[in-house]
């Protein structure tokens, strides 16, 4: 009986504080749902579509509200001007880091049909591995090959519903099984990876011939060595290395993989690019940068496949640095926030028919390119995709070259293709599909 009388007194108190907390914080922030005890709004919520329900909630709230997930609240900015604002014009105030829990837990451990998705996670991979390790891998190393893997399986089961619940409740992690903790492992695996490659480095360092960026970071972390305030440390280079080696890979491989799934379902859309590679660059020469500006079209697909895909479709959380007044809300320091990128990227007023796969949101009257402000599948303001640049480098030479010698067939009618992701939270993974690569 003592038992049960302390875990009624306990279940108890944390219902009084979660009630407290909540209470005492809603008067300060911008309005939303009411939460429950301890769970806050999250049975309000479909955590397989996030996105979907924050514009449920915008619809009543306005693009500016408040969602508490478990105990803790989380402000969400909603649509172009909302996000804008808060990315760009108050960029310094809202550059913070915002907590994603299963993150920093991972960051505390050290001519036939074929499916698509391995040959075009391997090229932006061999890309970030040659600018951090100087090395581009061979397609059969297997190595190269368990490094695919884990950040293919990675994307797709932090896109699970079960991930988000635990980013909501952290506290849950070390006591439950689940897939979780195949994230985890399988970024134990690359990071013991990289820190073999890390200490490689070390022992072959020439201060004066810096071969790759850990080289570059190694000789700063000698100049600085006296430094005690110093961010240029192992740990820091570590962690650096593999954000970047995971997101550089992932994100532009699926972003691919999706394009060219879009690409087979609109043979009229993909064969106006092969036109237009055909006029503008031809066959005998490989595609180049300076092509992008000539290809107004092909321009207009790219952004568009990006648009339509929504990748990250609620961007990484960000934190407020200090107290801070947002429309006539206070919003604490340290407060989370969540931007929905989703409300950009299908705004109906600047892309009519969102929700239709159409290069001429990006093509004005007399079929020139058209730059958006709401374009921001790279999020926008502090905080931006680091990679940006250099994804976009990737994708418009990967499609150019891959449309100019290969005619893509599928093999169901294009008419029956599905586009619908097969996870929707986290990140938008497409679905599983084979195509033939017909050389053109």
């Amino acid at each position: 009986m003592d038992l049960v009388v302390a875990l009624v007194l306990g279940l108890s108190c944390l219902l009084l504080l979660s009630v407290w907390r909540q209470s005492s914080g809603r008067g300060k922030l911008p309005p939303g749902p009411t939460p429950l005890p301890i769970i806050g709004n999250i049975l309000q919520m479909d955590v397989k579509d996030i996105s979907k329900s924050l514009t449920k909630f915008s619809k009543v709230y306005g693009p500016v509200f408040t969602l508490y997930l478990g105990l803790e609240p989380s402000v969400v900015l909603h649509g172009y001007d909302a996000v804008k604002e808060a990315l760009v014009d108050l960029g310094e105030e809202f550059a913070g880091r915002g907590s994603l829990p299963l993150s920093e837990k991972v960051n505390r451990h050290l001519g036939s049909p074929c499916d698509p998705t391995f040959i075009l996670g391997c090229a932006p991979c061999n890309v970030i591995c040659s600018i951090i390790f100087q090395k581009r891998f061979d397609y059969k190393d297997q190595n190269f090959l368990n490094l695919m893997e884990k950040f293919n399986e990675n994307l797709r089961l932090m896109s699970s519903p079960w991930i988000q619940v635990l980013n909501i409740f952290p506290a849950l992690m070390d006591y439950l099984p689940g897939s979780h903790n195949t994230v985890i492992k399988n970024f134990d695996y690359v990071k013991s990876y990289v820190l073999e490659k890390i200490k490689e480095h070390q022992e072959s360092l020439d201060v004066n011939n810096p071969r790759d960026f850990i080289d570059c970071f190694l000789i700063k972390m000698k100049e600085e060595k006296d430094n005690q305030q110093t961010e240029f440390t192992i740990e820091n280079l570590l962690n650096t290395v593999t954000d970047v080696f995971g997101a550089g890979t992932e994100t532009t491989s699926t972003t691919m993989r999706y394009g060219l799934l879009l690409l087979l379902k609109h043979t009229e859309i993909t064969a106006k690019v092969q036109e237009e590679i055909d006029h503008v660059i031809g066959r005998h020469r490989s595609p180049c940068m300076q092509d992008r500006s000539r290809m107004p079209y092909t321009e207009a697909v790219l952004h568009e496949i990006q648009r339509y895909i929504d990748l990250i479709p609620t961007n990484l959380p960000h934190a407020v640095t200090c107290d801070v007044k947002f429309r006539n809300y206070f919003i604490p320091k340290g407060t989370r926030i969540i931007t929905s990128l989703t409300s950009v990227l299908h705004d109906d007023k600047e892309f009519p028919n969102p929700e239709v796969f159409d290069p001429g949101h990006f093509l004005d009257e007399s079929g020139n390119f058209k730059k958006s402000d709401y374009f921001m599948p790279f999020s926008s303001g502090k905080r931006m995709c680091l990679g940006e640049g250099l994804a976009r480098m990737e994708l418009f030479l990967f499609l150019t070259t891959i449309l100019q010698n290969f005619k893509l067939k599928p093999v169901i009618d294009p008419k029956d293709i599905d586009t619908t992701p097969i996870a929707n939270s986290f990140g938008r993974v497409p679905p599983l599909y084979q195509l033939c690569f017909i050389p053109v």
